[in-house]
């Protein structure tokens, strides 16, 4: 019998990364409509080493460290328009003098990563939703280790491996691979068939062009499945996800703005 193909979906990233944040719902959409056949992994890359020594000029980011986060939040805004996920600006105050970086955040999630390829997933979207949507401080240890909690994470095992260099260790290999395929830019994703056929993507994509790469490195053979916008279905997207954002309903079950409704839906953490 032939081997039942598979696909994988590589996005190098960072936490704090809001076109990251916008392709949530695309990656889920993915997730949903090849469901057995897809797989979502991540490379951490590392988008701000010191916020200091940064600089977007596309995006009018850097200079005077004291406007950095007015500016982040500006472009968030900007972005969240265009990409559809929520984020709140007030209160964005993610880097200061004593934390300048993003880096805690990536190496938080390779710490999470030695326990549970699951549980550090759990916790990459739930340090997305902190930055994104709550404007919390999660480039600082003592959030991250709140928030690697309310995933099921085992905080002792955690902490030692975010302090005790293993984690930083497997962060600097991700950037090796990062630099390796030449990414620049958040985010960037590689996707992969089983036979080894891949194609590099740079910066945010959309379902389609996702879909026809798919195509492309599975010569057709792998079609995404229907499913019906029912009750029963939505909710079994929610659940098997816990929370997600109304956009990211209406964009997996292609709603109608009538059919959408304003709603940030939970079934919490464990």
């Amino acid at each position: 019998m032939e081997d039942k193909k598979i696909v994988e979906v590589i996005e190098f990233t960072d936490p704090a990364c809001t076109w990251c944040w916008g392709s949530e719902p695309i990656l889920r959409k993915l997730e949903t409509l090849y469901e057995g056949s897809m797989e979502v992994n991540y490379i951490m890359g590392g988008l701000v080493k010191d916020i200091r020594n940064f600089r977007d000029d596309l995006n009018n980011i850097g200079g005077d460290t004291s406007d950095v986060n007015a500016q982040v939040a500006s472009h968030w805004l900007e972005a969240s328009e265009r990409h559809g996920m929520p984020v709140e600006p007030k209160g964005f105050s993610l880097f200061s003098e004593d934390t300048p970086s993003t880096y805690p955040m990536n190496i938080a999630y390779k710490a999470a990563q030695f326990q549970s390829e699951v549980l550090a997933k759990k916790f990459l979207r739930r340090i997305r939703e902190a930055v994104e949507t709550e404007a919390s401080k999660a480039n600082q240890i003592e959030v991250l280790i709140e928030l690697a909690g309310e995933c099921g994470i085992d905080i002792a095992k955690f902490i030692k491996s975010f302090s005790d260099g293993t984690a930083e260790k497997a962060f600097e290999e991700d950037l090796k691979v990062t630099g390796s395929y030449r990414v620049h830019g958040f985010p960037s994703f590689l996707v992969k068939s089983s036979e080894g056929k891949g194609i590099m993507l740079r910066g945010y994509q959309s379902f389609d062009t996702f879909k026809a790469v798919i195509d492309q490195i599975t010569n057709g053979e792998l079609a995404p499945k229907k499913i019906e916008k029912t009750e029963e279905n939505i909710m079994s997207f929610i659940k098997k996800f816990e929370r997600v954002a109304t956009f990211e309903i209406s964009t997996v079950f292609d709603l109608s703005k009538a059919e959408d409704k304003p709603i940030f839906l939970s079934i919490g953490y464990s």
